[in-house]
């Protein structure tokens, strides 16, 4: 593999409660139904404009109400973030190995590209990666392709030497949808089992199994 796709939440960073914690404040603050811990964790491969509208079925949101909500989400969110977001073991050090081997790394998150770059700045490992992507700088959302096909036709990668690292369902799929390998992590969101019913590629347990995937 020449081309390596990750994930961020899950796969490189573990966020602790911030997420769950952050959602479910919001929810309470906008008088909606509290989700659950289950639930949100099974969301959280996916962008919170989707997820958000998924967990409240019941409401029709104006624009601007919606809106409201995503933005006392994040509010929460910076505040915790700073606090609990920490690298998965061995992560940076995977990272630069690859890296010093000449592969070129990207990142493919459900989070807004400016939390992502703030994120990767934080935890010191943004001088690792070519370019990241996140959920406001494509159209359609995970599990859809398209911010694989972008990455891909940018950068004029090939698609038979890349791969989608993630901990989540809806990485997995974006992967075979965009015609790539895909590698599940089983440290993050998504159980094994559910993993593995998609047809990964790969599947590693330990962060250092990633030098190994090709």
């Amino acid at each position: 593999m020449d081309n390596y796709f990750f994930d961020f939440d899950g796969t490189l960073a573990d966020s602790g409660q911030t997420a769950i914690v952050a959602t479910q404040a919001a929810f309470r603050d906008y008088d909606l139904v509290v989700p659950d811990e289950n639930t949100i964790a099974y969301f959280m491969g996916v962008p919170i404009e989707v997820s958000f509208k998924k967990m409240a079925p019941e409401v029709e949101f104006s624009d601007y109400e919606f809106n409201e909500l995503l933005a006392i989400f994040r509010s929460y969110y910076k505040q915790m973030e700073n606090s609990n977001l920490t690298l998965f073991p061995h992560i940076s050090k995977v990272l630069k190995q690859l890296h010093e081997e000449g592969k070129q790394l990207f990142v493919v998150s459900s989070k807004h590209s400016a939390a992502l770059q703030r994120n990767l700045e934080q935890l010191e490992i943004d001088q690792y990666f070519k370019a990241v992507l996140g959920s406001d700088q494509v159209k359609k959302f995970k599990p859809a392709p398209d911010g694989l096909l972008y990455l891909i036709k940018k950068y004029q990668l090939d698609p038979s030497k890349s791969v989608m690292i993630g901990d989540a369902i809806f990485d997995l799929q974006m992967g075979k949808s965009a015609g790539v390998a895909t590698c599940a992590v089983t440290w993050g969101t998504h159980r094994k089992k559910e993993l593995l019913a998609e047809e990964p590629t790969f599947v590693v347990s330990k962060p250092k199994q990633l030098l190994k995937i090709d």
